[in-house]
């Protein structure tokens, strides 16, 4: 049977940990890699047996593929993905979708009516202790949600750069909003503070340093998400539920469940991402699709994470956007 002929626009840290998991599948060959630093592409090249290109139209120009990454700084998402519409290309693509909110609505349009095969590397939602929490809140649905990415500042310029990556709220803390969404449901309202004092040692950041979300749920549940990169390490990454009797702490590692007897912690068991791999690849090939998060469900975490910087930057409470996608979003 032949395989699966994948290629990658971007090559940097993400995208080199799908094409190891890609690598492990033995109806997979990567197949061309473009990245406009040449001698990333030519490294990624080298270690997959793909050719490489610096531009991701002659890559889609030269090769046949099956499927396509887009691993790539929020600022740079739009036309690599439109391209890949154009062509009908399925695609997984990494978080955030990008930086603005009308970037993503755009391309949500066309991934709407194309009906490609796509996916979003919310990882989390591939996690047993995720699958677990959702079942114990079926039963007992939370009534209050706390979050948090309480982080260090990424190194890469782009980061620090609100025009680039969307602040942290959009680049890092999605995880924490689309969590949210998936174990309590869509989100009517957003009201968000944020502020930012400056730090010597990132002259050029203008990213906020610190930021609040406050939420309330279309189910009746409040809750807050706070985020900030002053740290220099990751010291709190995650969501804590309040149920009717139960608390629930959910991280990337680990979950706790306490219901007034101990605290027990039980580790998550396998990898999130060679999870959301695999089930790419199988939708793609035409088997069961179980695919977790879809472009256009991707969508609406995007569109929360945009509406609490928005509301931050505005100083009002924001309704986020939900539907279908729109072109020319606001």
């Amino acid at each position: 049977m032949a395989r699966m002929r994948i290629g990658f626009i971007g090559a940097g840290g993400i995208a080199r940990r799908h094409m190891a998991n890609l690598q492990g599948f033995d109806d997979v060959a990567i197949a061309a890699v473009a990245d406009p630093v040449p001698e990333r592409a030519a490294e990624a090249a080298a270690r997959t047996g793909a050719r490489p290109y610096a531009d991701h139209r002659a890559m889609l120009e030269a090769e046949q593929i099956d499927a396509c990454y887009v691993c790539l700084p929020p600022f740079a998402h739009g036309a690599p993905e439109r391209d890949l519409v154009e062509r009908g290309v399925p695609f997984f693509v990494e978080k955030p979708l990008a930086a603005a909110e009308e970037q993503a609505e755009a391309i949500g349009a066309l991934v709407a009516r194309s009906g490609l095969v796509t996916a979003v590397g919310y990882h989390w939602r591939y996690l047993d202790t995720t699958e677990e929490a959702m079942e114990l809140l079926a039963r007992k649905p939370a009534r209050l949600v706390t979050g948090y990415w309480l982080d260090s500042t990424p190194p890469p310029a782009w980061w620090s750069r609100q025009d680039q990556s969307g602040g942290q709220m959009v680049e890092q803390t999605t995880h924490i909003f689309d969590l949210a969404r998936l174990l309590v449901g869509p989100v009517d309202e957003v009201a968000a503070m944020a502020g930012r004092t400056g730090r010597d040692a990132y002259p050029d950041c203008d990213v906020d340093e610190a930021s609040t979300a406050a939420l309330r749920f279309a189910s009746g549940a409040v809750g807050s998400i706070s985020s900030t990169c002053l740290l220099g390490w990751p010291h709190r990454i995650g969501l804590n539920l309040f149920c009717d009797g139960m608390a629930i702490e959910l991280t990337e590692f680990d979950l706790m469940v306490d219901v007034g007897a101990g605290r027990p912690v039980r580790s998550a068991q396998g990898d999130p991402f060679v999870r959301e791999d695999r089930d790419f690849v199988d939708a793609v090939a035409g088997r069961a699709n179980r695919i977790r998060a879809p472009y256009l469900d991707a969508l609406e975490t995007h569109r929360l994470a945009i509406a609490a910087a928005r509301s931050a930057r505005d100083r009002r409470p924001i309704q986020p956007r939900r539907g279908p996608p729109v072109d020319g979003a606001r």
